[in-house]
């Protein structure tokens, strides 16, 4: 799905997010459900301040796969994957002057949240010919799902 560079498009991308975990059985307000928000939300939020090119949006796909095996497989894996248009602005992963609960910056912190949450995480070179790159988080989910082995997210237009 595709959404403004704005912090609008960001809790909407968030919302959907939400949207999604419901259809996949994911329970609202579950240790699962509130990480993959979280690492939705960081990674969007590090589109549109770090990856923004003015007049271009930033992209956001979610997937989910579950084992070949899923009856007796005990995880199932969503896949965050936020595409923005700046090739140039690769994350890193900098710890700030301390990683100590009593630091209190309020910003500079989404790739560690990113870091501590998900399973893996990391970045590509956009795959379209547009500019830009793709980053990238793993989930594991509990199972079990009531979903099928493989369920992306529909394109937009």
């Amino acid at each position: 799905m595709r959404f403004s560079s704005t912090p609008r498009g960001v809790r909407l991308a968030r919302r959907m997010c939400g949207e999604r975990l419901a259809a996949w059985d994911v329970p609202y307000g579950s240790d699962a459900h509130d990480a993959v928000i979280l690492i939705t939300a960081e990674l969007c939020a590090n589109a549109v301040r770090h990856g923004h090119v003015p007049g271009r949006d930033f992209h956001v796909r979610l997937a989910i796969e579950t084992p070949a095996t899923a009856s007796t497989a005990v995880t199932a894996t969503v896949r965050v994957e936020v595409t923005d248009t700046r090739a140039e602005r690769l994350p890193v992963l900098t710890p700030g002057p301390t990683d100590s609960p009593d630091d209190h910056r309020t910003s500079g912190r989404g790739l560690l949240l990113v870091e501590a949450l998900a399973d893996r995480w990391g970045w590509t070179p956009r795959t379209d010919d547009g500019p830009g790159k793709t980053v990238w988080a793993e989930y594991a989910l509990p199972l079990p799902l009531a979903v099928p082995q493989t369920v992306p997210s529909p394109p937009l237009p």
